[in-house]
């Protein structure tokens, strides 16, 4: 009888995007405004459809769709980072 061993399957095919925009480091202010206006500082569209005051469902946030949204998320803080401590610039108006 044969017997068959279980060789552990990654079907993470996000994978090598997730480390690609994990190891991106920011070194361009003009990339930092960029990525600073493009990325929104929360989770954007989190809505409540309603018809005559009854709820009829729930959009959630789009962070809980999103499988990239972390990294997605690091990356602005990155250029957030890059424009304060690199360039000394005000960031309040990107919070």
């Amino acid at each position: 009888m044969t017997s068959f061993t279980q060789i552990p399957v990654h079907n993470d095919l996000l994978h090598p995007v997730r480390q690609w925009l994990d190891s991106k480091e920011i070194h361009n202010a003009k990339l930092a405004h960029f990525l600073c206006k493009l990325i929104p500082a929360q989770c954007p569209f989190e809505r409540d459809i309603k018809l005559f005051g009854r709820k009829l469902f729930h959009i959630p946030p789009m962070c809980k769709l999103n499988p990239l949204y972390e990294q997605v998320v690091t990356l602005r803080f990155k250029a957030l980072c890059y424009l304060a401590d690199e360039c000394g610039e005000d960031v309040t108006a990107y919070c």
